[in-house]
C-alpha cells in the first residue's frame, strides 16, 4: 500500500475494539496474560515512511508455574518509537475475524515476527505466533543477555477474556 507521509489509517469500521481486554492462557507450564488496548492515531516512523494508524497494542506478563515473573512488558516504560518488546496490529481480516500483529522481539531482537489473533467468540481468542530467525553474535548481543522467547510459539492456543 502506498502511503503519503503523515497519512492516517483510521479504523473506520470499528474492527479493533472487540479485541480490547485482558486475556489469559496457560502453555508449557507458564501463565500468559495479554493486555490488549486500543491506541488511536499512533505515529509510526519507519524511516521510509511516516504515518498514523489506529492500532491494537499488546503488553504481556509471562509467569512460571511457581508464579515467578519471566517477562513483563506491562510495566515497561518504552520510548515512543521503540519496536523492541512491542506488539502492534498491522492489519485486520474481518472476513476471518482476525487481526495480524508485528512483534518487535525482545533483547537483541530475538523472537521478532508475526502474531495472529482470531476472535472465536466474545470471550475467546485463538493465538498463533510465528517468530522469525535472527543470527546473534557478541557484536549484536552481549554475553549474558536473556535471549529466551517467553511468548508461546504455537498455533491455536486459546486465550480467555478475564
Amino acid at each position: 500500500m502506498k502511503l503519503s507521509d503523515n497519512s492516517y489509517l483510521k479504523d473506520l469500521n470499528n474492527e479493533l475494539p472487540p479485541y480490547v481486554g485482558t486475556y489469559k492462557a496457560n502453555f508449557g507450564g507458564n501463565e500468559i496474560t495479554l493486555f490488549i488496548s486500543l491506541q488511536n492515531h499512533k505515529f509510526f516512523d519507519l524511516k521510509v515512511k511516516k504515518y498514523y494508524q489506529d492500532v491494537l497494542s499488546i503488553n504481556y506478563i509471562v509467569k512460571s508455574s511457581s508464579g515467578v515473573v519471566l517477562q513483563d512488558t506491562q510495566n515497561m516504560n518504552l520510548p515512543a518509537n521503540q519496536l523492541r518488546f512491542t506488539i502492534y496490529s498491522t492489519k485486520t481480516r474481518p472476513s476471518q475475524n482476525a487481526v495480524i500483529f508485528y512483534y518487535g522481539g525482545t533483547n537483541c531482537g530475538v523472537g521478532w515476527g508475526d502474531i495472529y489473533l482470531k476472535k472465536i467468540n466474545s470471550t475467546q481468542l485463538s493465538w498463533q505466533y510465528k517468530p522469525n530467525d535472527i543470527v546473534l553474535d557478541s557484536s549484536k548481543c552481549p554475553p549474558g543477555t536473556d535471549i529466551n522467547i517467553y511468548l508461546p510459539e504455537t498455533k491455536d492456543l486459546i486465550f480467555t477474556k478475564q
